[in-house]
This record gives C-alpha cells, structure tokens and sequence, in this order.
C-alpha cells in the first residue's frame, strides 16, 4: 500500500516572504506545517541569503510548479564593489580584493546597457547545477573547479536604484528570465567597471504572474488565527491568470479530466498562432488545467485538475 500524506488536503498558493538566513526548503516547509497541508512545493529557490516571493504551492497546485518556474522573476540586490568572495556572496570568503575606479554615470550607463537583452551567462561553480551526478557546490566546497557551458538568459530591464556610494555600494533592479544568476550579474557588472564585486543583499521582488501581489511572511502568518491565514491563500487559478483561456462543454470537460484529448473549440482563425498552453475552463467556470493544442485542431490535456479543495479567497 503507498504511504499516506499527513496532513490537510489543500489546493492553494501562498505568496510566502522568505526571511534572510533560511533556505527554500526550510521555508517551505514551515508554510506547510502553518496551514497543516499534505503536500507543498516552491516555484524557484532563492539562496539562504536572500529574502523576497518564494510562491509556495499546496496540493493540486503543485502542478504548476514547472510552468512558474519558467516565469519572468525581478531582484533589488546590492553590490560591494572592491571585493570578491568564492561563492559570490556574503556567504563565502574573501578570494580578492581590487580599486574601485571613480565611475561616472555615464561610465555606469555604458556597462548596464552591455547586460541588458539577450546575453551568455556562466553558471556559477556555487550552484545546484550538476556535473556528472554531482551538484557544483558539492564541488566546490571539496576545492574542484569545473567548466561550465554559458547559458542563454534574458535581462528585460536592468536600472540603478542607488550608487555606487564613497563606501562602494550600488544597488540594482533587474528583471531577468529564469536561469540567471543574479550573483554572476552582480560580479560581471563589477568587471564591466574595472573591479570585483560580492553581493551584500538580494531580494526577489515578485515572480510572474504575482506581479501586483501582497507576500507575507512566516513570522506574520504563525501569529494569525485561522481566518486571516487562510484569506493570505491564493487560489490554484490565481497562477494560470497570465495564459490566454478555452472553454470546453461539459463531455469534453470530463474527457479532459480522464486524460483523453478531446476537438479545440475555438474557430479556426483564433487558432492561429496561438499560445503552446492554454488554460482549460468548464462551460460552468470550473478551472480544468492546462492543455495544450494539437496540429490537428485538438486540445491535450497536460496537468489537469480534479476535486479541487480550495480555500475562500478575496482579491485580486
């Protein structure tokens, strides 16, 4: 027989506030023990160091958890300018030290616009990427460097909100496509500059598509009575709301469900270029799952969703 879950069945997503000096998983967990839920999952690690959007999803919403790991994702972090540390961070030790120029605006400007697009990046050694079987920082923490292949990322904005100050700290905003390491952004802006560079803080401010949500942290939502922490939970379509919709009648609602691929509905001119996934409503506004169109004018069920047990919700 498989183990049975502990706990509550709850479909649902937390915007939750990650607090600095915990990590992802630490986090995540004490959100599940908060609300007591069977099962729970996050969208995107964000270091120990950091603070800012961890989305934290409950039950059935765990289903979309690799569809929001995809998501656009925006940082405040800032930089000490003038040295550099192994892992990148506060966290690590002082491998060098450098001069911090006198840089201009116009100076900062020009190295900005350099890391704004579609840009290489390479993965730092302090990384859960692995490298036959073992994780890099494993590695790295054993002395081994290793090559790592650039990645593909994109910077959409990349703006200073403060700096560089006499001390030599800059602060930056950047929204950035997932896979970028805001650490290696931070050191390679530095070397742009002519110096070295550690982050001192960094912040996720939100992830798509929570752009214009509220988060709450774990210290806030344990001193709740259970009325105001369940109205801190999103519902599962809360995080579908950015993909284009199809409604399907109620026989081709339930073949969605039983997993068969059913006729696309939508005319044949609104088909044209349209989305890889789209959201699947029921003719009566129950939230069905994701699908995703066929070339032969179908619609196939992906993550589907069953029974959802959600809690009352208000806002946006």
């Amino acid at each position: 027989m498989p183990r049975r879950r502990r706990g509550r069945a709850l479909d649902a997503i937390l915007l939750l506030d990650k607090p600095p000096g915990m990590s992802s998983n630490r986090a995540l967990q004490r959100a599940r023990a908060v609300f007591g839920a069977a099962k729970a999952g996050h969208t995107g690690s964000l270091d120990p160091l950091a603070t800012g959007m961890l989305p934290v999803c409950f039950g059935q919403a765990t289903k979309l958890c690799g569809l929001l790991l995809e998501a656009s994702k925006r940082y405040t972090f800032e930089a000490q300018l003038g040295v550099a540390t192994d892992t990148g961070d506060t966290e690590g030790q002082v491998i060098e030290h450098a001069p911090v120029p006198d840089i201009s605006p116009a100076m900062l400007a020009a190295a900005l616009a350099r890391f704004r697009g579609s840009i290489e990046q390479v993965p730092p050694m302090y990384s859960a990427l692995k490298h036959q079987g073992r994780r890099l920082y494993a590695l790295a923490r054993a002395g081994e460097t290793v090559e790592r292949a650039p990645r593909r990322i994109t910077v959409y904005a990349l703006e200073v909100v403060s700096g560089p100050d006499s001390a030599g700290r800059l602060r930056l905003s950047v929204h950035c496509s997932k896979g970028t390491y805001v650490r290696t952004l931070g050191e390679d802006i530095a070397r742009a500059l002519g110096t070295v560079a550690h982050l001192t803080s960094l912040r996720r401010d939100w992830a798509e598509p929570f752009e214009a949500l509220s988060m709450h942290t774990l210290a806030a939502l344990e001193g709740m009575d259970e009325l105001s922490r369940e109205a801190c939970l999103l519902p599962v379509s809360r995080g579908l709301q950015h993909l284009a919709a199809v409604t399907v009648d109620p026989l081709a609602a339930a073949r969605l469900l039983d997993g068969v691929t059913v006729a696309d509905p939508r005319p044949p001119a609104e088909r044209q270029g349209s989305p890889a996934r789209l959201c699947a409503w029921g003719a009566g506004g129950e939230l069905l799952g994701l699908v995703e169109p066929t070339p032969d004018g179908g619609l196939a069920p992906r993550r589907m969703f069953r029974d959802l047990v959600e809690p009352g919700y208000s806002g946006a």
